[in-house]
This record gives structure tokens, C-alpha cells and sequence, in this order.
């Protein structure tokens, strides 16, 4: 078998004829003629000793050998097409456009800007409010940070972080209104960032499914629950990344001493193509030093976890905890 490759311009005008199913349009997307496509499809075919179109027809239609050839042939010019884009791209300036779960954005990433702006001053930095996994292949996005299950299919993902949730609240709120046991949230407000899931299973763990509820709050994520909870609105459930800081800085305060680990976790997100761009590495590497540095140097107080094999009967109240939550998350990387 001949490791020889067919010649480029007839795979070229193979590709853009299938792609487009006609010659003519092929033909004006290579700013060649009919004929010169039409010739150089001919020329691929007797190199490879096979029919790629099925003649006849208003539309042309691939033969098997032709399907079989495309997506392999359609992935090379793609990757070629990447890769002189990569080259011509400045590897530590420029433009860099993020999408971003809208919690972890404003509770944690922009707080930490001026870190990765002093690090890199020629890099402007787009940022986008958003959960939505679409981005991840939209051209106006780079890089997406978002809260999820993980898995998504033709990109490069590596789990950044795994959370812990746990009932917050402001000093001053519990300072008029005391949470000396579970029981007594039934004279606080509830602040849901879900759809009440999330404090069901935190309930759960806490055997205190049926503690009387009073009024409740949903909002579409957790960063306005937790705003609402930091301006005394409520007991919001928190979480070990978003949470960390306005526990640190006495904004919030920890009334209980158990936490659930939730369902989803961080994830980062590009399309394979980027993964290798200077500009999107150094911004990934940041994201994820800065992660583990703080983790590192910070002491975190202790809140017992909930034993998945055996429900907890109680969970003790706490005083206010001025240290960052920090709990170690995997670093698996996927390319799908």
C-alpha cells in the first residue's frame, strides 16, 4: 500500500464540490472555472482509482468512496486552516473573549482581573455573562468557564473545581434573627439559586426534610442568591469557590456546620482548535495556578461533609467563619 498522498488542489476542489454540492459553486468559492474544477475532481478520481460523485443530477451526490474520503480530507484543511491562524495570532497579546457561569464571574474572576492583567498587560480580556455550553463552539468565544456535568462532545474540557455547598447568611441578619438550629429557618427566608433542588438535598443530609418553610426566593443563578444573602435578605446556600471570599472578609457567615457536594462541578472549555493558541494557554494556566496557590496558602475552617452512606441526624450551628472554604478538585482534562 502507497503512503503517497493525492496531489493538494484536486483534494481542495473535491472538498469545496462536496461541501457545497456543486461544481459551479465550487468553483466560484475557489475563484476557478467550471471546467478547472471539474478537471481537477477528474484527476483526483484516476489518482485514486475510484468514482467520488455519482454523475447526473442537478445536486452532486457522493459515492460511498466519496463519503468515506470527505471527512478525513474536510479535518485536514480544517486543521491546516487552524494552525496558520495560530501562527499569524500574537501569542501573548491581543484580544481574549470568555464566556463565564455568571456567579463564578462575578464572585470570583473579576475580583482576581488585575492578577492576570498585571501578568499580561497586552491581552484585553471580552467577558461574558453565561452558563450556556453552546458558546463553547461559537466564533465570538474562546475560552468558556461553565457550571455543569461535563462531557460536552468535540471540544477540549478539564474539570476545574468541584463545590461543596453550605447555608450562608450576613452577620448582621443573624445578629437580629439567630439560627441556633435548623428548625429555626423556618423564621428565615429561604434564597433558592435553582429550583429549590439544591437546599432539598442540603436538607436531606441534615434529616430535616421536613422543617416548616416560610417565604422563599428563586432566582435564575446562585450569584443573586448569594447577593441576597450578603445584603441580609435571607439563608442562601453557598458554595466553596463563589462563597469563599465574602466569608473571608465577614460578609457572610457559615451558621451550620454541614456542607453536600453538589451535582455539577466547574468546567473550562475550548474548541480543540484553541487549546493550543499561546494567547488561550496562558489564560488557562492562570485560571488554574491561581486556583491552587490560593488553596494552598489559605486555612480553611472545618465543616463537616455529608456521609453519603449514612444520613447525618443533626448539624451543629457555628460561629461566623472569617476563612476561605477550599476543597481539592480533580484536574481531568478531556479532548472529545
Amino acid at each position: 500500500m502507497s503512503n503517497r498522498l493525492p496531489p493538494l488542489n484536486p483534494l481542495r476542489a473535491f472538498e469545496a464540490a462536496a461541501r457545497r454540492g456543486s461544481i459551479s459553486a465550487a468553483a466560484r468559492e475557489l475563484n476557478v472555472t467550471h471546467g478547472a474544477v471539474s478537471h481537477q475532481i477528474k484527476t483526483l478520481e484516476e489518482t485514486l482509482k475510484a468514482a467520488l460523485f455519482e454523475r447526473g443530477g442537478k445536486r452532486l451526490k457522493l459515492t460511498p468512496q466519496g463519503a468515506l474520503l470527505l471527512p478525513a480530507v474536510s479535518s485536514a484543511f480544517d486543521g491546516i486552516a487552524a494552525a496558520t491562524a495560530l501562527m499569524n495570532r500574537p501569542s501573548t497579546s491581543g484580544s481574549l473573549r470568555i464566556s463565564c457561569v455568571p456567579a463564578l464571574l462575578s464572585l470570583w474572576l473579576i475580583p482576581r482581573m488585575n492578577s492576570f492583567s498585571e501578568q499580561y498587560p497586552e491581552i484585553s480580556l471580552t467577558l461574558t455573562s453565561s452558563n450556556d455550553a453552546d458558546l463553547i463552539h461559537s466564533p465570538d468565544i474562546d475560552i468558556a468557564i461553565l457550571y455543569g456535568p461535563g462531557g460536552w462532545r468535540d471540544c477540549w474540557t478539564r474539570l476545574w473545581s468541584t463545590l461543596q455547598l453550605f447555608p450562608v447568611v450576613s452577620p448582621t441578619l443573624l445578629n437580629s434573627r439567630p439560627l441556633r438550629s435548623i428548625r429555626d429557618l423556618r423564621d428565615h427566608v429561604l434564597l433558592h439559586g435553582d429550583d429549590g433542588r439544591e437546599w432539598n438535598t442540603w436538607l436531606a443530609a441534615a434529616d430535616q426534610l421536613d422543617v416548616p418553610r416560610g417565604r422563599q426566593h428563586f432566582m435564575s443563578d446562585a450569584r443573586l442568591s448569594t447577593e441576597a444573602a450578603r445584603h441580609g435578605q435571607g439563608v442562601s446556600l453557598g458554595d466553596s469557590i463563589t462563597a469563599s471570599s465574602l466569608i473571608a472578609a465577614g460578609e457572610l457567615v457559615i451558621p451550620f456546620d454541614l456542607s453536600v457536594p453538589a451535582t455539577n462541578a466547574f468546567y473550562v472549555a475550548t474548541r480543540n482548535d484553541l487549546r493550543t493558541a499561546p494567547i488561550v494557554r496562558v489564560f488557562i494556566d492562570w485560571l488554574f495556578s491561581t486556583l491552587e496557590n490560593e488553596r494552598s496558602s489559605q486555612t480553611s475552617p472545618v465543616i463537616r461533609q455529608a456521609n453519603r452512606s449514612r444520613t447525618p441526624r443533626t448539624a451543629k450551628t457555628q460561629p461566623a467563619l472569617k476563612s476561605d472554604i477550599s476543597h481539592p478538585g480533580a484536574n481531568a482534562e478531556t479532548t472529545s
